[in-house]
């Protein structure tokens, strides 16, 4: 009988050990597969002249956005996409439904499209230095403390995701 029942443990514990390993193979399998797929294109609406705003631009590309720009201004934009004005910022863009307005960091954007709130989109009000577009080295190193907003269609907000140092997000989130 002990051997009926070690024999029996031994299959248990190898048939355990390969579940356990498809689960961590196709956990990877997803991840990869999560990276190779292109992210949406963003559109953005902004003034010809400025310079943060093709910085951001440049900071949507490196982390894999495909970026459509509209030199018009933003203005009307916003307006039309139901952003109000107080969570306005030089630019406003557009992906997958959902409004993003001025200089929110690329992180973000991707766990608003991964997440999918009930929402008008996210926002980083005026032009804090030190968010992307507004970190080059004509701003000495300075990063000012600032928060990502999620707008909600109502037109109030929430802290969505906090920045105190440009390089360490704060741990307050939604």
């Amino acid at each position: 009988m002990s051997s009926f029942i070690s024999g029996r443990r031994s299959v248990l514990i190898r048939t355990l050990g390969i579940s356990v390993g498809a689960g961590i193979a196709s956990s990877i399998a997803l991840r990869a597969l999560a990276s190779v797929v292109p992210l949406p294109t963003v559109q953005v609406w902004k003034s010809p002249t400025c310079g943060c705003c093709k910085d951001w631009i440049k900071h949507l590309e490196a982390n894999g956005f495909k970026v459509q720009a509209y030199d018009k201004g933003n203005n009307a934009k916003r307006s039309e996409l139901g952003m109000p004005t107080k969570f306005g910022s030089c630019h406003t863009a557009l992906v997958e439904g959902y409004v993003i307005e001025g200089h929110v960091p690329a992180r973000e954007i991707k766990r608003l499209l991964q997440e999918k709130p009930s929402a008008l989109g996210l926002s980083v009000p005026e032009m804090p230095i030190g968010s992307p577009g507004m970190d080059g080295p004509e701003y000495g190193g300075q990063i000012d403390p600032y928060d990502v907003l999620l707008v909600r269609r109502d037109g109030t907000a929430i802290v969505y995701q906090a920045y105190r140092t440009k390089r360490n997000p704060s741990p307050i989130s939604r």
